[in-house]
């Protein structure tokens, strides 16, 4: 894979295979319309919220005079009661239907004029019968509310907010006319229907202007997350070094992922230390982009944004991480245990042979899943901040943004006390990832950080067999417990031979057809996620 170039949204180049071909319409990203669908949703159950009380205050007023301070059940409730069903209908659909949020605001737009039928209907239903022969006065109607309020709550083209603005301000006039049909109004020649309500007629123009405004901060914030030739989507994971988000291809159809690492993480840098951050970022990226294990996430590319944000684009993965598998299943068999390891230390080993440290090893940043018609495969992530061991002597991105390496439950005594680390160190944190799998605990329980590092450094752990509800094979445990010796010389020395030593061991291997049956079992917990 060619190496990418460090590139703006709006400085790259347009593709080769793109040339001469018209740019995509950038659109409102889908989580907005998901925001705005949710804004209907409570629009709706306001609105039958207000029909009924509306009624009943109607009711109370026509009653003053009555012992029982109600007016009887009128014709023009009808009307309400449609109104309030159609309200509510909307809001139960809208919360439980899986549609697309486009379609969910194109019917909220056909819901704006529902309301104003009703709204013109029944505002005219009971007129005073009398003849009118002065024009009416100019007003602006509670349909013309409605349109602004949807314009500015419910994004819309401007083409589509003239259409249905149009329709609902017609709905007044047609209230006129119906009631004078009716024997209830007359309110002279017809012209006045148009003379009363043109404000309404007018307002549609503030809410084409509304809507214009409207879909322009949808399309704004769009391009603000082209990251490359990618578009940003929903929003998958948030971590304590930025968000995980969907993304996908402007040219292809490969899903993908993309982490961001704001400027903010850069702390209180000034431009020239942002500079040196951002050159560490590429490098250490472009190391990390060419691994070729298939057990490690695979990297698209990379780049920083014009306002510094660093990004990685990666493979998009089916299935879930270690931690929360451990969370929902509890501790795992240990042939299962064993075929994770064994794939995770094939990733680690190509790394350490490229003299790349992971750092930050742990069940988080270990996926578990499908890949083409194989279950359980392992990736390992979150190779973006990896360290180079012949760089021992500056520091990595991780500890330029104010990141302390690695994570205190997993971390090796070496790592803790800042001293020089190599692949062993990795492999005393998957000594703790075995440990976690095996128990469904962590090698030391502490109340803080400084108490966890503590442990690290001076306890010895208790054995797995001891704290695990499973029974685990000694040969396997006294495997993983030498992983996590304090001195980095009595480890395994190396991935491979971990792995190595993980295979010769007298258990039956975790099968194909038992990992597919696993995730069939599971399937309603597989989710297309990144972690």
């Amino acid at each position: 894979m060619a190496q990418p170039e460090l590139i703006a949204p709006k400085a790259q180049s347009t593709p080769a295979s793109s040339a001469g071909l018209p740019k995509p319409a950038r659109g409102i990203p889908d989580d907005l319309l998901k925001e705005a669908s949710h804004r209907l949703e409570v629009m709706a159950l306001l609105a039958a919220v207000l029909w009924a009380v509306a009624s009943l205050l109607w009711h109370i007023r026509l009653g003053t005079e009555s012992t029982l301070g109600l007016s009887p059940y009128l014709s023009s409730d009808n009307i309400a009661v449609v109104a309030v069903i159609a309200s509510l209908a909307l809001f139960y659909y809208v919360r439980n239907t899986k549609r697309e949020p486009q379609f969910i605001l194109n019917l909220g737009l056909g819901y704006m004029v529902l309301t104003a039928v009703a709204l013109g209907l029944i505002v005219h239903w009971f007129e005073e019968p009398q003849v009118q022969h002065t024009p009416l006065g100019p007003t602006i109607s509670w349909i013309g509310v409605v349109i602004i309020m949807f314009a500015a709550v419910i994004p819309s083209s401007p083409r589509k907010t003239i259409i249905a603005g149009l329709i609902a301000a017609s709905m007044n006039p047609l209230g006129m006319l119906i009631a004078r049909a009716r024997g209830v109004w007359d309110f002279g020649p017809t012209l006045n229907v148009l003379l009363m309500h043109y404000p309404d007629y007018l307002l549609i123009g503030v809410a084409v202007v509304i809507a214009r405004v409207v879909t322009r901060l949808g399309q704004q914030v769009s391009k603000a997350r082209e990251m490359g030739s990618y578009q940003l989507g929903d929003l998958l994971k948030r971590g304590g070094m930025g968000e995980i988000y969907r993304a996908t291809h402007t040219m292809l159809a490969r899903p993908a992922a993309i982490k961001l690492i704001r400027p903010e993480m850069l702390g209180g840098q000034n431009g020239d230390d942002a500079q040196i951050a951002i050159k560490r970022f590429h490098r250490e990226a472009e190391a990390a982009a060419n691994l070729r294990s298939p057990h490690t996430v695979e990297l698209f590319d990379f780049g920083v944004t014009e306002d510094q944000t660093l990004y990685f684009v990666m493979e998009l993965l089916q299935g879930m991480d270690l931690e929360t598998m451990i969370q929902k299943h509890g501790p795992l068999p240990a042939a299962r245990v064993i075929h994770i390891l064994c794939q995770a230390c094939e990733s680690l080993e190509e790394a350490h042979a490229r003299g790349l440290v992971h750092r930050d090893i742990k069940p988080a940043n270990i996926h578990v899943g499908h890949v083409g018609i194989r279950d359980d495969f392992v990736k390992v992530l979150d190779f973006g901040l990896v360290k180079s061991v012949a760089a021992s002597s500056e520091v990595s991105l991780g500890t330029a943004v104010g990141r302390t390496p690695g994570t205190p439950a997993y971390m090796a005594p070496e790592m803790a006390l800042g001293e020089t680390v190599d692949g062993r160190s990795d492999i005393y944190a998957l000594g703790c990832v075995a440990y976690y799998l095996l128990t469904g605990k962590l090698v030391f329980d502490a109340e803080n950080t400084f108490q966890m590092v503590a442990k690290h450094l001076h306890h010895e752990p208790v054995a797995p067999s001891a704290r695990s509800g499973i029974a685990i094979p000694p040969d396997l445990e006294r495997l993983v417990l030498s992983c996590l010796a304090k001195n980095p010389d009595a480890r395994p020395a190396t991935a491979a031979e971990l792995s190595r030593a993980l295979r010769t061991l007298d258990i039956e291997p975790w099968s194909d057809a038992q990992a597919k049956e696993w995730w069939v079992g599971n399937q309603n917990e597989s989710a297309t996620t990144l972690a």
